[in-house]
């Protein structure tokens, strides 16, 4: 497992940032809302979500955009959008790079990228319903479920599988890929919900306890400066 990076607003202008790297990728992440919005995408109970998701190197395509249609799925559930009716929450996610063998499944996109856009939002400062987390899991052939897999975990996997929890337990996003049985696909949202949460309820580990770490250190560097 390589270590990941986390940097509050590095983007002056943006309403929340941030950047986050992790076994090859780096993304950088911009939330700005609620904004006017358009009449023709104006809905009169809650924000519209607008995700843009831009690659390294060139223009988006399918991926792209089935990536982004996941996304604000997702974001449906975490945002509070029903307090910021006939408003816009637009939410941009640059990648930046990307490991050099990367192969062209969407599914090991998705973690680097909820993973920046989660202090973006917190450093936003939108009502939010719950925290997303998320982690990538690779099923081998043969062997335990193992969390951030190279590219050659996941290329050699048996099935590969993305993951987003909510900072309670629940499945905000689940995408796989590959031959899995059912007991294999619990086994993997086991392993996945232990990284994100810690082994126990109220442990404060797990990729949660990391955030709620990060947070505390940016606030407390921003109360200082």
């Amino acid at each position: 497992m390589t270590v990941s990076q986390t940097t509050f607003a590095p983007l002056h202008r943006a309403d929340g940032s941030a950047t986050y790297s992790q076994g090859g990728y780096t993304v950088i992440s911009a939330v700005n809302g609620p904004i006017e919005v358009q009449r023709r995408d104006e809905i009169p109970d809650e924000a519209a979500i607008e995700v843009n998701v831009r690659p390294a190197v060139g223009v988006g395509g399918p991926r792209e955009r089935h990536v982004e249609s996941l996304l604000t799925s997702l974001l449906r559930h975490v945002i509070l959008t029903h307090l910021h009716p006939r408003s816009l929450i637009q939410i941009t996610l640059q990648i930046l790079s990307t490991p050099s063998d990367e192969t062209t499944s969407h599914i090991p996109l998705l973690p680097p990228l909820i993973s920046a856009l989660t202090p973006a939002l917190l450093h936003s400062s939108l009502p939010l319903a719950t925290t997303p987390l998320s982690v990538l899991i690779a099923l081998p052939k043969s062997g335990e479920a193992t969390p951030y897999p190279s590219t050659k975990q996941i290329r050699e996997a048996a099935s590969v599988h993305a993951f987003a929890f909510g900072a309670e337990g629940e499945v905000l996003l689940a995408e796989s890929e590959g031959r899995f049985t059912g007991d294999e696909w619990e086994a993997a949202t086991g392993k996945a919900r232990e990284v994100c949460l810690g082994s126990g309820a109220g442990e404060g580990k797990g990729l949660l306890g990391e955030l709620r770490g990060k947070v505390a250190g940016f606030a407390r560097v921003g109360l200082e400066a």
